[in-house]
């Protein structure tokens, strides 16, 4: 009898550990730092000057969750950034330390920068000055249309959520918390494990959708529970039309990045599909998705991908799954390759468009592809879906496999497509298959059929040693294919030929490339290899293609 299970049951967040008591421990850098902040507000208000120096945002939380940072931001009162910095570099320069050269961040409103920026580099420590400000907005744009000197509430209140809207006073040695006196203590909401924009979230979202994804990012990187009043403006219409029309797509790009580096990419993905963000963080023109050749599957199915991708790269397969730990030759890229974890997850959100074509549009620059791996991970999959080591045996067995394994979209090291990662994806993408989204249920026997036959094709890859010689170079280049074969020219038969070559090598790994050579002229002279003298540029070009919607895409 056919066992179903919930997927959707499975892996829920785990919040980190919260301190029992909040506090910020400087290092010696940043205690020097703040004694050299706290110098300078005192000789400046020898002139007259009622300067006020405070560490702002992501350090702050940070500091007090018990983890380091070495970017810190500098929010200034009653003093512009660029001058604050200078004065900063004279003063440190006379007590001693190396010399520093401020850099400069101009204004540029296009980018949401009015306001300058300076930026030094204090004992390996990245710094950036800028005012305590405030901001408004235009309709149909999530950059201020205008930014004044403001409060330290008024620079609270304009930040994403409470926890990142904390300050740390250089000069009283103190956090502080200006969000409790407009709705709720950031360091309670810190110290509960949720998130809370300073403002009303809808208010805070229609001004910058962009919040929107980045709590759906700090959320996951923390195992936070979002309160219920973002989770509804999450979900309003109005919202999730500005995420489309207000946000450039490199911008949701760098978010989505962020969120498959981070600590729980499965918490990310249940978010947006919970939330139904998987439309608009996800959308695609409509003149290109008026091509689509059929309509993307549930974002439901990206979830479920997702889930499996987490319980085979963890490890960590339920009791109630009951299923078979992969092979180990699936999981060995992982150490190696920093960048494949976010890459699977990246490409488990993208399975609602597999298989989808579409017309590609006349001016490129619409619509753009990432080039890092995720589209080779699609095509590997429908070429080894349904590997089985019982469709290689006989001879030649080994040459087969090998060829298999080293085919460009499975393996192919100068795009980061390892044969092993590739195999991985295949079987993620066929368990995927087994799981009913709109009805949550996984089909645990088939399920664990479908693993055995991927372990036992490793297990045939182990056996015949493959691992080791999937990366050898050929015994015979195509000029000396050619040259053995006494043609003129190369062609297309040329690259069949050094599959061939390649075979043979695999199947007489102790062979020699003198005895390859002699193999060749002997399968030539018995007939058995026929050369196409026709020249390559003869063969009528390729018919154009329509590119696949399941490479991973940069407007997405």
């Amino acid at each position: 009898m056919t066992r179903n299970i919930s997927l959707n049951s499975l892996f829920n967040a785990t919040p980190i550990p919260i301190p029992a008591t909040f506090r910020v421990s400087l290092t010696p850098k940043e205690d020097q730092l703040c004694t050299l902040l706290d110098e300078c507000k005192q000789q400046l208000e020898k002139n007259g000057q009622n300067v006020e120096c405070r560490i702002a945002g992501g350090w702050v939380r940070d500091k007090l969750l018990g983890s380091q940072s070495n970017d810190i931001d500098i929010a200034l009162a009653n003093i512009m950034g660029v001058p604050f910095a200078e004065h900063f570099v004279a003063h440190a320069s006379e007590k001693g330390y190396p010399k520093m050269s401020v850099a400069t961040i101009g204004r540029n409103p296009e980018q949401s920068k009015h306001l300058e920026t300076a930026h030094i580099n204090f004992l390996e420590v990245g710094l950036d000055f800028v005012n305590l400000r405030s901001e408004s907005y235009a309709e149909g744009s999530r950059i201020p249309n205008e930014i004044k000197l403001g409060t330290p509430l008024e620079d609270a209140l304009r930040r994403d959520i409470t926890m990142n809207a904390l300050f740390y006073n250089v000069h009283t040695r103190t956090v502080e918390d200006f969000t409790g006196k407009a709705r709720k203590n950031g360091l309670d909401d810190l110290r509960s494990g949720v998130l809370r924009t300073p403002l009303a979230p809808y208010e805070t979202f229609k001004d910058d959708p962009l919040r929107v994804i980045r709590c759906i990012r700090f959320a996951s990187r923390y195992g936070f529970q979002l309160i219920e009043e973002i989770e509804e403006s999450m979900q309003n219409a109005e919202i999730q039309a500005a995420i489309m029309s207000k946000i450039s797509k490199e911008r949701i790009g760098d978010e989505l990045d962020k969120m498959m580096k981070g600590r729980d990419p499965l918490y990310a993905i249940r978010l947006i599909t919970s939330h139904n963000l998987q439309p608009s963080i996800f959308a695609v023109p409509s003149s290109i998705s008026s091509t689509f050749s059929s309509p993307p599957t549930s974002p439901s199915t990206a979830l479920g991908t997702a889930t499996l991708t987490h319980a085979l790269l963890t490890q960590s397969l339920p009791d109630t799954l009951q299923l078979p730990a992969p092979h180990p030759l699936l999981l060995s890229q992982l150490p190696l390759d920093p960048t494949l974890r976010q890459r699977l997850f990246l490409a488990a959100t993208l399975t609602p468009y597999t298989h989808i074509t579409y017309t590609l549009p006349k001016k490129k620059n619409d619509f753009n592809h990432y080039v890092d791996g995720i589209p080779a991970l699609f095509t590997a999959a429908d070429i080894l879906r349904g590997v089985d080591a019982s469709q290689f045996e006989g001879p030649g067995e080994r040459g087969r496999i090998g060829l298999l394994l080293r085919t460009k979209s499975v393996h192919n090291m100068n795009s980061g497509s390892h044969w092993s990662s590739s195999l991985l994806f295949s079987l993620v993408q066929e368990l995927a298959v087994l799981w009913k989204a709109d009805k949550d249920e996984f089909d645990i026997k088939q399920a664990a059929t479908v693993i055995h036959r991927y372990n036992r094709f490793l297990e045939r890859v182990e056996e015949l040693n493959l691992p080791n010689s999937i990366n050898d170079k050929p015994l015979l280049n195509g000029k000396e294919v050619v040259s053995l074969l006494g043609a003129t020219t190369p062609g297309a038969w040329t690259g069949a030929m050094l599959s061939s070559v390649s075979a043979w090598a695999l199947d007489h790994p102790e062979g020699t490339k003198d005895e390859c050579a002699a193999w060749l002229k002997e399968e030539h002279a018995a007939g058995r290899i026929i050369i196409d003298a026709r020249p390559q540029n003869a063969a009528k070009p390729p018919p154009k293609k329509k590119a696949k919607v399941t490479q991973k895409m940069e407007d997405q």
